[in-house]
């Protein structure tokens, strides 16, 4: 049994690990400040999310996992909350979202 929990604890956590690379990646390959704040968003959510349910595996019913059932928690409602009023705080100071990749200058005639 012991094994079976191991092998499921470092699946997550080998996944939260590829999420939060690939998130990162995302910052930095993304064209605008809103699409950079998915990247961030989800780097937070799903690796976050995943790495913590890896080390609960791990931590069993202790002191320790309860402190990352409050960390997970903690998390889950605060980061959506802080992504959306990072978002209309951009909106009202009036920067616009890249709807349309720029037009690159070697293609005009």
């Amino acid at each position: 049994m012991t094994a079976v929990l191991d092998a499921l604890s470092w699946v997550l956590l080998v996944g939260g690990g590829f999420f939060c690379v690939v998130g990162a990646v995302g910052m930095l390959r993304m064209p605008d400040f809103y699409t950079r704040m998915h990247a961030a968003s989800v780097t937070e959510t799903l690796g976050a999310g995943l790495m913590l349910a890896g080390l609960l595996l791990q931590a069993g019913l202790t002191l320790v996992g309860a402190k990352l059932v409050m960390m997970g928690l903690l998390i889950f409602f605060a980061s959506p909350t802080a992504t959306h009023a990072l978002a209309r705080a951009a909106m009202t100071r009036g920067l616009e979202p890249l709807l349309a990749p720029p037009e690159d200058a070697s293609s005009k005639p």
